[in-house]
């Protein structure tokens, strides 16, 4: 097995939610380890959030499990349960089709940092817990809309009208 050099692996920013829902994750930084080391069938990252940042809207997926150790710092792990301290060794398992909305935020000074791993299915469906909102994605991307489909409106993107 290949022994993978993380220095050489960059940090990247950036989000694939629609117009200013963009914004939420604005402090969070994704080091893709698993495509670095050529996996095809799991997700693996080392996510980085900066103080006052999110990992993502809150959340669940319908096909893919997803999994998460933290490796460094404090994180406050959301979910329908309520708040919960993630420290360097907690894990937290979000098996596929259980709707439990969850999210990661740093409610800290410092950076923190989890690895997570989640199943890789040609297309999947996550809902957004908070929100009237869902994606389905496929090879050819990811495509937000309401739960039932119809387009997001400005108002839910946070564009101007």
């Amino acid at each position: 097995m290949p022994k993978l050099d993380l220095a050489q692996i960059p940090f990247q920013g950036g989000s694939s939610y629609p117009s200013k829902l963009a914004e939420a994750t604005a402090g969070r930084f994704v080091q893709r380890i698993g495509d670095a080391s050529g996996l095809t069938q799991s997700g693996i990252n080392i996510v980085r959030i900066e103080p006052g940042g999110l990992s993502s809207l809150r959340h669940y997926h319908m096909q893919q499990d997803e999994f998460l150790v933290m490796l460094s710092g404090a994180l406050t792990l959301i979910d329908d349960d309520g708040e919960h301290e993630m420290l360097p060794g907690d894990c937290a398992s979000f098996p596929a089709g259980e709707a439990n909305g969850h999210h990661l935020k740093n409610n800290t000074a410092a950076p923190a940092t989890f690895l997570v791993v989640g199943t890789r299915t040609p297309t999947e469906t996550a809902y957004y817990s908070d929100m009237d909102m869902k994606v389905e994605m496929d090879a050819t991307g990811a495509s937000f809309t309401r739960k039932d489909g119809s387009p997001l409106t400005a108002d839910q993107i946070g564009d101007e009208t």
